[in-house]
């Protein structure tokens, strides 16, 4: 091992194990610091080494804080129905990966008319069918179905790890995920959370459609910025897009047999599980009651076990031992499980990380002018969601905003505000644990991590810009000023 490496071990090991005893900044507990180590020291080995031992070695630090114990930092990582979710949801893309249905795909984008008048035409087809799809669907189910298409891709564009046309396509795929989730309210849990806290704070309603009117065009700037990224700083080489002989990649697709059709069968059953009942909340609510109290593992978990179980041809659709050592990625599941608990870790009351963060920041806005404070939080939200969570984010920038923004006189418009962090928070994809699809994109190896910062810091400073001029103003003419 060569120094330098030593050298990362070290001020690693020294972060996760060594924060606490670091004279702790005023308002902060011990543990709060040693919490931050974890993160850091973590993130340090994220980024410069793998992705699978240092999050066991991030479960291994958080046990040394006193606050949590064994068991729940267990139920918050391996434990966590996200956790559940992910496995169960390769093992259904996984079968999927084993017909040629996912080759058909990705022929399919291939030798699209569109996407044969040139390049960008393909690349931006291929992000836009993210991005419209995302608008109505679960980011992380998107991530994943799209998952072996993209590998599929690159795999018959010949393309190699590191390959700039393959890192378009993953960041791309990655950042419309994200875009996509903040564009409407369906199917997509913050900015439902973001308009719940202000319902209930004000009493009153945000329309979908108010959100969406601010919100989508938010999400064009950003779709349009990313394009633009790619084009003029990234610059992939798409020679080998022109010299790929479409012909003999049509000819090589088989038509469909059976074993085809009934794991296509019950894929598109756990898809429509996943995005069918939000529309029957209204007109029959027992199925939106029954699917929504399983949760979105739930559908995947049945399509396991009727992979498992039923046979063609004397064979079953997956086997077991196989799925559960080539079908699963072991390595980006262990990263969501460490994420997911350093996350929890964050939020945790006794600890009080938020409680210091909101103190801190509440005093420091009293004497800014309005749109300064609607640009400092929207600015905490797309920063604090690219560094724990989500969930976080929603939950604590709104407890600080809603009532700073109500007991302004109508000079800040609570309800916009408080859309715009929803709507933010689900931009995250620029650190592993801000999102399971960043820990996820980082160990498909076609998006380095670096990159993956990189591009992602720029794109999130167009959409805090696209969310101050386009998206406020819009959201403030049409939702209530309370």
């Amino acid at each position: 091992m060569n120094r330098k490496k030593w050298i990362l071990y070290v001020i690693s090991f020294l972060f996760v194990f060594g924060f606490r005893f670091v004279p702790a900044v005023p308002g902060m507990s011990a543990s709060g610091m040693q919490v931050l180590g974890v993160f850091v020291g973590t993130l340090i080995l994220w980024l410069t080494t793998a992705i699978d031992w240092p999050s066991i070695l991030c479960l291994a630090g958080l046990t040394f804080v006193p606050e949590l114990t064994m068991n729940s930092i267990l139920a918050n990582s391996f434990g966590n129905s996200t956790f559940a979710f992910l496995m169960f949801t390769f093992t259904c893309t996984y079968a999927l990966s084993k017909t040629p249905f996912v080759k058909r795909c990705a022929v399919a984008f291939i030798c699209n008319r569109m996407a044969q008048k040139g390049s960008w035409w393909f690349v931006t087809l291929y992000c836009l069918s993210v991005l419209v799809i995302g608008m109505f669907i679960s980011p992380v189910v998107l991530y994943v179905i799209y998952m072996p298409i993209l590998e599929t891709i690159c795999k018959e564009l010949r393309l190699e790890k590191g390959d700039k046309l393959a890192s378009a396509l993953g960041l791309g795929q990655l950042f419309c995920c994200a875009i996509s989730c903040g564009m409407t309210p369906i199917a997509h849990v913050f900015p439902v959370m973001a308009i719940g806290f202000y319902q209930t704070a004000a009493n009153t309603t945000v329309s979908y459609a108010a959100y969406m009117a601010f919100a989508i065009p938010v999400g064009i700037i950003s779709f349009l910025a990313m394009m633009l990224l790619f084009r003029l700083v990234l610059r992939p080489d798409m020679s080998k897009l022109k010299g790929i002989n479409l012909e003999s990649l049509k000819a090589e697709l088989s038509p469909m047999d059976k074993r085809e059709k009934v794991t296509l069968v019950i894929f598109f059953l756990v898809v429509i599980m996943w995005v069918v009942p939000e529309f029957f909340k209204t007109a029959v609510p027992a199925v939106y009651t029954f699917f929504n109290a399983r949760g979105t593992t739930f559908p995947p978990l049945l399509g396991a076990v009727a992979l498992f179980v039923i046979s063609v041809d004397g064979q079953p659709l997956l086997n077991f031992k196989d799925t559960m050592s080539k079908g699963i990625q072991w390595g980006s599941l262990i990263m969501a499980a460490a994420t997911l608990a350093v996350g929890s870790a964050m939020t945790n009351a006794d600890i009080g990380l938020t409680t210091w963060l909101s103190s801190t920041i509440e005093p420091a806005l009293a004497n800014l002018s309005p749109i300064i404070i609607v640009l400092v939080f929207i600015t905490w939200a797309t920063i604090m969601t690219n560094a724990c969570s989500n969930m976080v984010t929603v939950t604590v920038v709104c407890a600080v905003a809603i009532p700073i923004c109500m007991a302004s006189g109508g000079a800040i418009n609570t309800s916009a505000v408080a859309c715009s962090v929803g709507m933010l928070a689900s931009y995250a994809f620029i650190l592993p644990p801000a999102h399971p699809n960043v820990a996820l994109a980082i160990g498909t190896g076609w998006t380095p991590a670096a990159q993956i910062i990189k591009y992602g810091c720029v794109l999130a400073a167009v959409a805090i810009a696209a969310s101050l001029v386009v998206g406020y103003p819009i959201a403030s003419a049409l939702m209530p000023a309370v």
